[in-house]
């Protein structure tokens, strides 16, 4: 699920660009967050990214994704007691949040 994510942030960040992962634990929950100053992802795309719908997309090198990554993602997150989601801008990046439960 990480390499996933990681991977997607350099496929959708110019060379050049800035990738950050950081892990933390907020409250009962360990959050794992992966954020890029790449392209970005519209409101509209967004609303699609963890469903089949979201069809083919092209990183900035022209490498090809069909979006079966992300669902997995969730899928995997969600199995687990945890949660995924995403902020995005357009022309500004993207920061997937991922939360799942903290050990004692």
């Amino acid at each position: 699920m990480i390499r996933n994510l990681i991977n997607n942030a350099i496929k959708f960040t110019n060379a050049g660009g800035e990738i950050i992962f950081k892990a933390k634990q907020i409250g009962g929950e360990c959050w794992l967050i992966i954020r890029d100053n790449g392209i970005g992802i519209t409101e509209e795309k967004q609303s699609e990214l963890f469903s089949l719908r979201a069809g083919t997309t092209f990183g900035t090198n022209n490498e090809k994704g069909v979006g079966l990554g992300l669902l997995l993602c969730k899928e995997f997150t969600e199995l687990q007691g945890g949660r995924i989601w995403l902020e995005s801008n357009p022309g500004e990046g993207t920061a997937f949040y991922v939360a799942m439960p903290a050990g004692n």
